[in-house]
């Protein structure tokens, strides 16, 4: 991958941390080839997070190719995110980590909250380091917080890959007093990753997979002996309450949405890195050339 291709990357993250709130825009699709006539539906998403970035693109290309008008909605953390899910402002979140990672929210919002299934069975929240740093597992970190100038690179404060590395990971291999979690955006800890590698120095970040950072970046994932991130987890399509009964073509058409490593990594690469921002219709048309038969029922033109 280009520097300037990874520079993009992180702009993109950066980008969501600019606006605090709902900074609704118009879906703009030039190539939607319907008249919206089944109705708009809105898809929620952390631009910063671009699993559900990519997943989101490609809804609103497939949507709008059924018959639906498609709206987007940019969020800066997951709360706003489920509080608009749960109220009707959102119609669809197109990446969520329900079943470990969102568990507070969904205990929270989850009776005004549709689940239309999961469509990817291996997201994973990591703690990684430089590949050329000489520690392979996370209890490594303890006794070498020197190493790491005794800070822990995280993303935004709300997110659920916080929670689990400050109540959980930190706690559970000793590392509250040594190190601090540093939270700002997910742009702000890939801007210190991509320092620390420039200049050859050790530096611990939270990750997560799927992400398209852990190969474009030299970066490995510390082993999690005591389990401390949690288990492997599945990525669903949450909905508001009631939106089968309203989008009955859009739920069934959803639901039968699967993707795997390939498929869903190639999807996230070819939307953050090999497209520019404002071509993100045209990345999905790449996809979709490339990978005709991802899924049950796709629609190609």
């Amino acid at each position: 991958m280009t520097t300037s291709r990874l520079r993009r990357g992180i702009a993109l993250a950066a980008a969501a941390s600019v606006a605090l709130g709902l900074a609704a825009c118009s879906s703009g699709s030039d190539d939607a080839g319907s008249d919206g006539d089944l109705g708009t539906i809105t898809l929620g998403y952390i631009p910063s997070w671009t699993d559900g970035l990519s997943t989101a693109y490609l809804l609103q290309d497939q949507l709008e190719k059924i018959g639906y008008d498609v709206e987007m909605k940019e969020l800066t953390e997951a709360a706003p995110l489920y509080t608009g899910l749960a109220n009707g402002d959102v119609d669809i979140y197109p990446s969520a980590w329900p079943e470990v990672t969102h568990a507070a929210y969904m205990k929270k919002y989850g009776d005004d909250i549709e689940d239309l299934d999961t469509y990817y069975d291996n997201a994973k929240l990591t703690i990684a380091v430089p590949s050329y740093t000489d520690i392979d597992s996370i209890d490594e970190l303890a006794g070498n917080a020197k190493k790491f100038d005794g800070k822990i690179y995280g993303i935004e404060p709300g997110a659920g890959l916080t929670g689990v590395t400050k109540d959980s990971m930190m706690p559970e291999y000793g590392l509250d007093g040594d190190y601090e979690l540093v939270t700002s955006s997910t742009a702000a800890m890939l801007t210190e990753l991509q320092k620390a590698i420039d200049d050859k120095k050790d530096i611990v970040v939270t990750l997560w997979t799927p992400f398209w950072a852990n190969s474009s970046f030299d970066v490995k994932t510390l082993k999690d002996p005591k389990g401390a991130m949690g288990e492997s987890e599945g990525l669903h399509f949450l909905a508001t309450k009631g939106f089968s009964d309203e989008f009955p073509e859009a739920a069934d058409y959803i639901k039968n949405i699967k993707l795997d490593d390939d498929q869903y990594g190639s999807l996230e690469d070819t939307v953050v890195n090999q497209y520019d921002k404002g071509e993100e219709a045209d990345a999905i048309d790449a996809w979709l050339a490339k990978n005709p038969k991802a899924y049950t029922g796709i629609l190609e033109d």
